[in-house]
């Protein structure tokens, strides 16, 4: 029997609100259907990878002066999509993190799956 593999892409965005913009994030895992529980990761558990990795450090957050990581690099939305592929990947196990999209509008997307 071959192994199944299942993304987890059917969840509710994450809105934040920063000093400038408010922006909706997605966070996309990947891995295999786990036997006993039918799923690649539990979704209690994503959403307080969630809670840690993005609402806290970024949520009604002035970006530039509040977030270490953006007050040396330009704070554009490409740049928020990196720092929150690397806070998410800590938290996450390996190789599950699949991609970060960040929705400006409806049409001002960046879609991010690392380098």
């Amino acid at each position: 029997m071959s192994e199944r593999i299942g993304f987890i892409t059917r969840l509710p965005s994450v809105c934040l609100i920063t000093s400038t913009n408010a922006v909706c994030i997605e966070v996309t895992v990947r891995g295999k259907i786990d036997k006993n529980t039918g799923m690649v990761m539990n979704l209690t558990d994503l959403k307080q990878f969630i809670e840690e990795a993005i609402m806290k450090p970024l949520d009604h957050k002035n970006l530039d002066l509040d977030v270490p990581y953006l007050a040396d690099v330009v704070s554009t939305t490409e740049n928020l999509s990196v720092f929150i592929w690397d806070s998410m990947g800590k938290l996450l196990p390996p190789d599950s993190l699949y991609e970060i999209r960040i929705y400006e509008t409806d049409k001002d997307i960046v879609v991010y799956r690392g380098k």
